[in-house]
C-alpha cells in the first residue's frame, strides 16, 4: 500500500462533499495493521484472535498495491472504525449495517458468507466439546 499524504488529502477532499461529517485522522497502513493485531491480542479470545488475525493479514496483503486513493481511504477508515470497536468492546452482538451490505460486491458477500460459516463451524465444535 503506497500512500502519500498528498493522495490522502485529495481523497479526503473528494469524499467530504458537504453531506458527510468531517473525516477522522487516518492512521498510516502499517500503524493501523499493528494496532489491529494488538487489539486482537488484548481483547479477543484466542479462537477469535486466530481467525481475526488471519483475516486482517489477508485483507492488508490483498490491498497492498491499491492505487486509487478513494479505495484506500474507505479501506483504512473501515479498519480504523473496527479497531475502535474492538478496543472499546462494543462489537459483541452488533449487526451489520444494511447500507454497507447493499454496497458490497458479490465477491465481498462471498467472503462474508465464508466468514459466517467459519464462525458457525467453530461454534458447533465448541458446543460438541462441552
Amino acid at each position: 500500500m503506497r500512500i502519500s499524504p498528498r493522495s490522502l488529502m485529495a481523497a479526503a477532499a473528494q469524499s467530504a462533499n458537504g453531506l458527510k461529517p468531517a473525516p477522522m485522522n487516518l492512521l498510516p497502513p502499517l500503524y493501523l495493521y499493528r494496532r489491529l493485531l494488538r487489539a486482537h491480542r488484548k481483547h479477543l479470545p484466542s479462537e477469535m484472535r486466530l481467525l481475526g488475525d488471519e483475516y486482517v493479514k489477508a485483507e492488508f496483503r490483498a490491498h497492498r498495491n491499491v492505487e486509487n486513493p478513494v479505495h484506500l481511504i474507505g479501506f483504512l477508515t473501515e479498519w480504523q472504525l473496527y479497531a475502535q470497536k474492538i478496543e472499546g468492546d462494543s462489537w459483541a452482538g452488533e449487526k451489520l449495517d444494511q447500507g454497507k451490505i447493499e454496497k458490497m460486491s458479490d465477491e465481498q458477500l462471498g467472503q462474508l458468507y465464508e466468514l459466517f460459516q467459519a464462525i458457525q463451524k467453530q461454534g458447533t465444535e465448541e458446543g460438541s466439546e462441552s
